[in-house]
């Protein structure tokens, strides 16, 4: 029966520094290939990381100069795929023959390459991304920096036998995108979160037990220590700033939404685990929430993949 070995990068990004942080999403692929893993996970918008001035800076706050020279830092170290941002990640995932599931800030060139998207890019052990899901809504201070996203990348992926997708942070919350991505034939659950104990310990495992899936929760780290010294208005983040703002959490559950691998804080680097599919049909025995017990005569979602978009140009 088919089996994974799944490493989960609970890693601080460098910061707000795309091409640094490229290079550290980089080394972790090459230990997690050295280990023999099938698939590396990273945590949500790892990459270049999460906005975390917007609760230091009086973020809602308008027309300050902190907030926007802030958030055209951010913007400017943003990943833009169309211009090849991710094209090394791409061809070491084809060289080591690693599938990667990467938390991005995507500034996207099909929405006018100026706003920002949270985004879930898996690359397949092809090199080839296969899907970029844009954060289909931002959770409350997400929404002064990024743009709510779309359907398209609410899709699953086949892995050593495993359907995977993916969702980021509290849209793992949201019943609807979880039962879009059951209803696909998802047997593994990527749930990635910006860090923090308090995201992973209780929703791992309803959403294990409800899909009777495995679910993975990567989390990053970020400590104060972390900000780097030539972020602007780095005196100011420091003294707002906590000793952790993301302490991780990254953990496992199985279909049985018991721990396989309990949440783990404070601790930076790979953690490991392998899975087995078996334990998926034992625990589908009993409930399946999209096969025998449930009734799509009686219910039924509808799911819009189109990627949106402001200008359909015809004629051309």
């Amino acid at each position: 029966m088919s089996e994974l070995k799944i490493a989960m990068a609970q890693l601080a990004p460098v910061w707000l520094n795309k091409s640094q942080t490229i290079e550290k999403a980089e080394q972790a692929i090459r230990e997690a290939a050295q280990e023999k893993a099938d698939l590396i996970v990273f945590g949500e918008g790892f990459l270049p990381g999460y906005p975390f001035w917007l609760a230091l800076s009086d973020g809602a706050k308008w027309e300050l100069p902190i907030n926007k020279s802030l958030h055209a830092h951010y913007a400017m170290n943003a990943i833009q795929i169309e211009s090849g941002d991710l094209e090394s990640i791409c061809l070491l995932a084809k060289e080591l023959k690693i599938a990667v599931y990467l938390g991005i800030i995507e500034r996207a060139a099909d929405r006018g390459g100026h706003s920002l998207y949270c985004s879930l890019v898996y690359i397949d052990q092809k090199g080839k991304i296969q899907s970029v899901h844009r954060k289909l809504q931002p959770t409350y201070d997400e929404r002064l920096t990024w743009a709510p996203g779309d359907g398209n990348g609410l899709r699953v992926h086949d892995l050593n036998g495993f359907t995977l997708g993916g969702l980021n942070c509290w849209e793992n919350w949201m019943p609807l995108p979880r039962a879009a991505l059951y209803a696909q034939g998802e047997n593994l659950h990527i749930a990635v979160w910006p860090g923090g104990l308090h995201n992973t310990k209780d929703i791992t495992r309803f959403i294990a037990r409800e899909s009777r899936s495995y679910v993975v929760s990567v989390s990053s780290l970020m400590r104060k220590e972390d900000f780097p010294k030539d972020t602007p208005y780095y005196d100011h983040l420091m003294a707002k700033a906590p000793a952790v703002l993301a302490d991780g959490g990254s953990a496992i559950a199985g279909p049985n939404g018991e721990w396989l691998v309990e949440p783990v804080v404070h601790k930076e680097g790979l953690i490991y685990s392998e899975i087995e599919l078996k334990r998926v049909f034992e625990e589908r025995q009993n409930f399946d929430p999209v096969g025998h017990y449930s009734r799509p005569d009686v219910t039924k979602l509808t799911l819009n993949t189109e990627r949106q978009n402001t200008l359909n140009i015809k004629n051309q």
